[in-house]
């Protein structure tokens, strides 16, 4: 049987962890991309929390619309967004009579925040009822957000930026945190909107009517912090990183260019999501020295083994310690990053020095062939590649004279 006829029949478990996944997507994933992750110490406008989206569901499909949505086909993952769309108009109007009803009965109103878990949740069922309602417009606002990377020209950029419904703020936010999902460069964004304010301060920038740009950034940086969370050996470095480095980009188009007054709302968020994201990766820019000396060090006592989750440690932490680098301006870390960034250097050094002495000595070992392969890995990484280049040769010239 060919590969290709191999991977054409998944195991046996994917079923139902596809099955988990489509359950686990509120409103069949239409309204996926104004979605944001835990924690949300700070809701935006134009984003909803997605423990608030699924709470949001449940009380939909459960309480409001049991004959028109399928308990079952939630649960398995069958009911999809083709199925959700037949019965929109129906459970729209349901949830507007739900919530109108529950506005005029504080008892009704206690007994929701109660079923949906507390008051901020109740608070974003409006929310969710209009990015229901403008679902093929969010999909329009991704297109957007995909064409402003093309868009080279500022007056251009302008012109479409100024075609967003700016007149309808609450519209506006979901449409622009929708388009920020897609666009790599949020400075060009930001740099156009200064020049159509007139200057950078935050008081120019809200009497435009731009103020959902920035809500939605911060949105979407503030998202980037549960992907931060899982930083052991086997988190997904390549994921961490590309968050970081999301985040940094967010940021800097905010704190490179505009002015925020002393101590407003958007000042004191984008403070706090800074610290929280740095407070989330400094234990593990401790831990990258410990890292790499435990993991390139021969064993002092009985058979030299390696330790293969400490190499892999060690690796992720020099990937990570070159993210921060490019980065740090956005983090609250300097003085930490330079002490973690001049030992690792000092620290790979000596122990790629020790590891060619003994592989020399043993050119056929495995156990120091591999500790050498993931220095040099290392190397190219915190210094440069002709540094490695330089070390692969001084490997292979030991190698060659056994």
């Amino acid at each position: 049987m060919s590969q290709a006829a191999n991977q054409s029949v998944p195991p046996a478990s994917a079923a139902p962890r596809r099955a988990a996944r489509a359950a686990g997507r509120p409103f069949a994933g239409l309204i996926d991309v104004v979605l944001v992750q835990d924690p949300v110490t700070y809701p935006f406008a134009g984003s909803v929390a997605r423990a608030h989206a699924e709470a949001g569901w449940t009380w939909v499909h459960r309480d409001l619309c049991p004959d028109l949505i399928s308990a079952e086909g939630v649960a398995n993952g069958n009911f999809s967004a083709a199925d959700l769309e037949a019965v929109m108009p129906d459970v729209l109007a349901r949830m507007k009579d739900a919530l109108a009803a529950i506005a005029k009965d504080p008892e009704k109103d206690r007994r929701l925040r109660a079923a949906l878990g507390g008051t901020e949740a109740r608070d974003a069922l409006p929310t969710i009822m209009l990015a229901l309602r403008s679902r093929a417009l969010l999909a329009k606002a991704q297109a957007f957000g995909k064409a402003v990377n093309s868009i080279t020209d500022d007056a251009a950029l302008g012109v479409a930026l100024q075609s967003m419904p700016l007149q309808d703020p609450a519209l506006a936010a979901l449409l622009f945190h929708a388009a920020l999902g897609q666009i790599a460069n949020p400075t060009r964004l930001i740099t156009a909107i200064i020049k159509l304010s007139g200057n950078a301060t935050e008081a120019a920038v809200i009497r435009m009517g731009f103020s959902p740009v920035i809500d939605a950034i911060l949105a979407h940086a503030q998202s980037q912090i549960h992907i931060l969370q899982p930083m052991g050996a086997f988190a997904d470095i390549d994921l961490v990183c590309r968050s970081l480095d999301r985040f940094h980009r967010l940021v800097r188009s905010l704190s490179g260019y505009i002015e925020f007054a002393r101590g407003s709302r958007w000042a004191m968020v984008l403070s706090a999501i800074t610290k929280q994201v740095s407070d989330r990766i400094e234990p593990r820019l401790r831990d990258v020295v410990s890292d790499i000396n435990q993991a390139m060090r021969r064993g002092r006592e009985g058979s030299d083994r390696l330790d293969n989750d400490r190499i892999l440690a060690a690796i992720n932490g020099v990937y990570l310690l070159a993210t921060i680098r490019e980065c740090r301006d956005s983090l609250a870390l300097n003085a930490l990053f330079e002490q973690a960034w001049s030992q690792t250097g000092q620290a790979l050094e000596v122990h790629l020095q020790r590891n060619l002495d003994l592989i020399r000595q043993n050119p056929v070992d495995p156990v120091i062939g591999t500790r050498l392969d993931a220095g040099i890995k290392m190397a190219e990484v915190r210094f440069n590649a002709e540094y490695a280049d330089t070390l692969k040769r001084a490997r292979a010239a030991a190698e060659r004279r056994s």
